[in-house]
């Protein structure tokens, strides 16, 4: 037996030529082709040769060929065309995505952020950023369909303050509220507790005024130039209180106090004191007819010198000279 290697006119092709079956297989036959590959022992055959005799021979041909050759060829142009296909994709996404070694178009990416130069931004999800500021020849704006949120976090995430721009309101929360002026001085502060506006003048020019459900704590309060000033309780009553007096003054016009049952004036240790060149009561009632009888529950009022005002018992005569009391 033996292992034959030929080479036909058609093609160059390995033959492996099986011998009589006692050639044992396995391991064996592994090594004795590979020993005989080594060996390179080529033997010409022609057709019509008479050789040591007639080969009963099973042919093996090694090689891809048929359909498995044809479904690779298949298999390698299909991951060309592939390949192919991602490349033309990446190079499309850099040139629309203005892809450089600068950063991505007008947007530049720096060491201490990010720059764009030209152009609007416009955000799908929310942004993180330490400090944001607008370009030197314009303002910043922040547009939004819906609303602009700004929250401000702590170390542990937990938001301390958020503002809320919307449609229809603005909305705030925080623990201190201060709104300073451009030389660092307060202008308005508020908290939980109280409220405080820092300009030396509060004016409120709406055509129906200032509303307060509670007290007001002011120093000073007037109107405007050649304008009325009117403090109203349309159901309740109104109280003006102050330690050391209330002051009521009008340099170009009229004070009028009106109310619909009584007016009361009172000192509780002190003077009422009416100082003008004229006091007028118009609207006193008058009595009828003569007095009778010793008239007793009646009296008349005296005046002083000084503008005392005292009571005396009435009698046919006045009586405020015997009952001076100046």
């Amino acid at each position: 037996m033996g292992w034959q290697r030929s080479k036909t006119h058609n093609s160059d092709l390995i033959h492996l030529i099986r011998g009589p079956s006692h050639v044992p297989h396995g391991p064996i036959w592994f090594l004795m082709f590979v020993e005989q590959m080594v060996q390179e022992q080529y033997v010409t055959t022609t057709q019509g040769s008479n050789g040591s005799g007639p080969l009963s021979q099973h042919v093996y041909t090694i090689g891809i060929y048929g359909w498995r050759k044809r479904c690779l060829y298949l298999f390698v142009l299909l991951l060309i065309i592939i390949l192919i296909v991602n490349l033309a994709l990446t190079i499309w996404i850099f040139r629309v995505m203005w892809f450089n070694t600068d950063g991505m178009g007008l947007l530049q990416i720096h060491s201490d952020g990010l720059k764009l130069d030209e152009g609007e931004s416009e955000f799908l999800s929310p942004i993180y950023a330490g400090e944001i500021h607008s370009r030197e020849d314009s303002s910043l704006h922040a547009r939004s369909s819906e609303n602009v949120s700004l929250n401000a976090r702590d170390e542990n995430g937990d938001v301390t303050a958020r503002i809320s721009v919307g449609p229809n309101e603005v909305e705030g929360h925080t623990r201190n509220l201060l709104i300073n002026s451009n030389n660092d001085k307060a202008l308005f502060r508020a908290d939980g507790e109280q409220t405080l506006i820092g300009p030396d003048k509060l004016r409120i020019t709406g055509p129906e005024g200032a509303l307060f459900q509670h007290s007001v704590e002011i120093p000073l309060l007037r109107s405007e130039l050649f304008k009325d000033l009117r403090l109203e309780s349309p159901t309740r009553s109104l109280g003006m209180n102050a330690p050391k007096g209330v002051h009521l003054k009008a340099l170009a016009g009229n004070i009028e106090v009106a109310s619909n049952m009584d007016v009361i004036l009172q000192s509780a240790a002190g003077l009422l004191v009416l100082d003008a060149e004229t006091v007028r009561m118009p609207d006193l009632p008058l009595s009828k007819g003569d007095v009778s009888g010793n008239g007793q529950g009646l009296y008349e009022v005296c005046v002083c010198p000084s503008g005392k005002l005292f009571l005396s018992k009435a009698g046919v005569t006045s009586t405020c000279s015997e009952n001076q009391d100046c």
